[in-house]
C-alpha cells in the first residue's frame, strides 16, 4: 500500500515539528517521491544525521510502504 505525500509531510512534521516540508510525487504512483526538509534541528549536522532524522519520522515505513524518497534536507539559511 502506497503512502500519501500528505502522511509523508504529517509523518515528518510530528517528528521534527519546526519542519517546513515540500512534497512531490516523481511518478504519479504514490511511491516515489521527493521531499525538501529545512528545519532549524538540522543546524550543525551532518547530512547523514539529517538524513537519518527524517528516516525515523518516517517510523520504518522506508523500504516497505514507501518504494523511494528522494531527499534533500538542510538548515534554515
Amino acid at each position: 500500500m502506497a503512502m500519501s505525500a500528505g502522511d509523508i509531510e504529517t509523518m515528518i512534521k510530528t517528528a521534527i515539528p519546526d519542519a517546513v516540508v515540500t512534497i512531490r510525487d516523481l511518478a504519479g504512483d504514490g511511491d516515489h517521491y521527493a521531499a525538501e526538509v529545512v528545519s532549524e534541528s538540522f543546524r550543525g549536522k551532518s547530512r547523514v544525521q539529517q538524513h537519518q532524522m527524517v528516516y525515523q519520522a518516517l517510523q520504518g515505513n522506508m523500504g516497505e510502504a514507501l518504494h523511494a524518497l528522494a531527499l534533500q534536507t538542510s538548515a534554515p539559511e
